[in-house]
């Protein structure tokens, strides 16, 4: 029957702009069970969890298809606060709490106990006080229930960040009427120790009779804690099991299981090169989010070199610290030729170029033509594409003939899609921007080549150009190319090796043509300890 279940899901469906990105989802959670959701970047998972929460981003965009049942009842949550009033709690992956409050302050945001004074006795309730006692009271026994012993009137700001994320639980929990708790990646800032606290909690709360849903790409969790697991795959619900069938094994090729197709078939002569074109030895980038832990990586010359991972594991950070956008520590070589590091202008100079994931607000002069994108860094950095004031080298001036001859050819050679090089950057469409952000990284006439997240954003036509493009600046030009990305199928489609970074460290280098299980491994951490089970 129905009604014995908390959540049920029928056939939701989400689509953004054209681009399907939930595909008739079916899923049903009881009380008191702890229900994983897996998959990949991109699965689909979090835009499910705001369509059950009510977040604006749905409905600000067409909203969604299919049915949301609630303790056997159809409803239709189109705010929080609808959500709320049926019992549905979410902890955030990134935090909603406010630093300068106390954590009893967080916690009863929005819901404080008040009582009268003298004044609010003969002008009314509006001016009654904040009954502080009675709302410690409450946030100390949330608090408890997490095992958490901290002071709860200590301010947010400066707390380590396993507090705060146990502070979003227990403003979750101290709610009175909920049924249903949402845990977006909880434990993805915990140290291993917090995380065990953590998911004892998550054990004691269901066995009080809430259900939960627990997102997370930590396998390992998954067969710890959880009751039934569903892997999404692609905006598709591909599988759905009890933990008692569950193996890391299986987990791990259901979530990145597809059919790979490799644009790049032969074997390259470059591939058989062991000349190393960089060599990293414990590098460390402090990138907020994407922080990098100490990675030891060789990179042979001619080479697609894949860096791949989840959100927030550290693959981003490696191009950024390398280019000095980020602090980076550690050391780098090229050709045996150490890199000083945090120096941008001499990283450029040292033949490296970098296409950032950021294309519009790092990448591009979005309001600047095509042409002066193209050739910005170079003259810049690299004095080109300027002439001398009546021979006068010392005074330079845009060498405007030069400019447009170069761009012209770029246009030509990337395809560049437009009406002509003045055209203003902002009026292309994504893959031809991205384009714009290659030909200016081509126009540095580099060695080495980083490329991050390059089909982000952009549609699927114009993904395979921006492949295609890669793998022919590799095949004619022999340039070695890094290329970071969030889709591993798209690593696997045209790299020669892929490095998987995992928690700031390299947890593998696999082979494009490797198995599912060893990429989902990877991905979830196990790979080097193979702790298949």
């Amino acid at each position: 029957m129905d009604d014995k279940y908390v959540l049920q899901l029928k056939n939701i469906s989400k689509e953004y702009f054209g681009n399907k990105v939930l595909k008739e989802v079916n899923l049903n959670v009881k009380a008191g069970e702890i229900h994983a959701l897996v998959g990949e970047n991109g699965a689909g998972k979090s835009t499910l969890m705001n369509i059950i929460f009510g977040m604006p981003v749905i409905h600000n965009t067409g909203g969604y298809t299919g049915d949301i049942i609630f303790e056997g009842q159809k409803v239709d949550t189109k705010s929080p606060k609808d959500a709320l009033n049926l019992g549905i709690g979410m902890v955030h992956q990134e935090f909603m709490l406010l630093p300068g409050f106390t954590i009893t302050e967080n916690i009863k945001l929005n819901r404080e106990i008040t009582k009268h004074n003298v004044i609010s006795r003969i002008l009314g309730d509006r001016l009654k006080s904040l009954n502080v006692e009675a709302m410690r009271k409450d946030s100390q026994k949330a608090l408890q229930k997490l095992g958490m012993n901290v002071d709860d009137w200590l301010p947010i700001a400066g707390l380590p960040v396993g507090y705060m994320q146990f502070v979003e639980i227990a403003r979750e929990i101290d709610k009175k009427n909920i049924k249903l708790l949402v845990f977006d990646e909880p434990t993805a800032v915990l140290a291993e120790s917090e995380a065990e606290k953590l998911l004892d909690a998550m054990k004691k709360l269901a066995s009080s009779g809430i259900a939960i849903l627990f997102i997370t790409h930590r396998l390992d969790e998954v067969l710890a804690v959880a009751d039934n697991i569903t892997i999404m795959r692609d905006g598709e619900q591909v599988s759905q099991m009890k933990r008692e069938d569950a193996t890391l094994a299986k987990l791990a090729q259901l979530m990145v299981g597809r059919k790979i197709e490799r644009i790049v078939h032969e074997v390259r002569e470059s591939n058989k090169n062991d000349e190393i074109a960089m060599t990293m030895k414990n590098l460390t980038v402090d990138m907020p989010g994407e922080a990098v832990k100490g990675i030891d990586l060789e990179i042979k010359k001619g080479e697609i070199l894949g860096i791949g991972g989840l959100a927030g594991q550290g693959k981003i950070g490696i191009a950024n610290g390398i280019m000095g956008l980020y602090k980076a520590a550690g050391e780098v070589y090229l050709d045996n030729n150490k890199l000083e590091l945090n120096n941008p202008r001499k990283a450029i100079k040292s033949k490296l170029a970098f296409v950032s994931e950021d294309r519009r607000g790092v990448g591009l002069l979005l309001d600047t033509s095509i042409e002066m994108n193209i050739v910005i860094t170079s003259m810049q950095i690299q004095n080109r594409f300027l002439k001398g004031l009546l021979g006068i080298k010392s005074f330079n001036l845009k060498d405007d003939k030069a400019i447009r001859n170069w761009s012209l050819k770029m246009i030509k050679d990337l395809d560049i899609r437009c009406t002509g090089p003045t055209q203003i950057t902002r009026r292309l469409s994504g893959g031809n921007q991205q384009k714009v952000c290659i030909a200016r990284a081509l126009t540095l006439e580099p060695e080495v080549l980083f490329v991050s997240e390059p089909t982000r954003g952009i549609d699927i036509g114009a993904k395979k150009l921006v492949l295609d493009l890669l793998v022919k600046l590799n095949k004619e030009l022999g340039m070695t190319i890094i290329m970071t990305s969030s889709e591993l199928g798209e690593l696997r489609s045209i790299c020669d090796r892929i490095a998987i970074i995992y928690n700031g460290k390299l947890e593998g280098i696999l082979e494009p043509t490797d198995s599912d299980v060893d990429f989902g491994l990877a991905m979830a951490g196990k790979y080097s300890s193979k702790e298949v089970v």
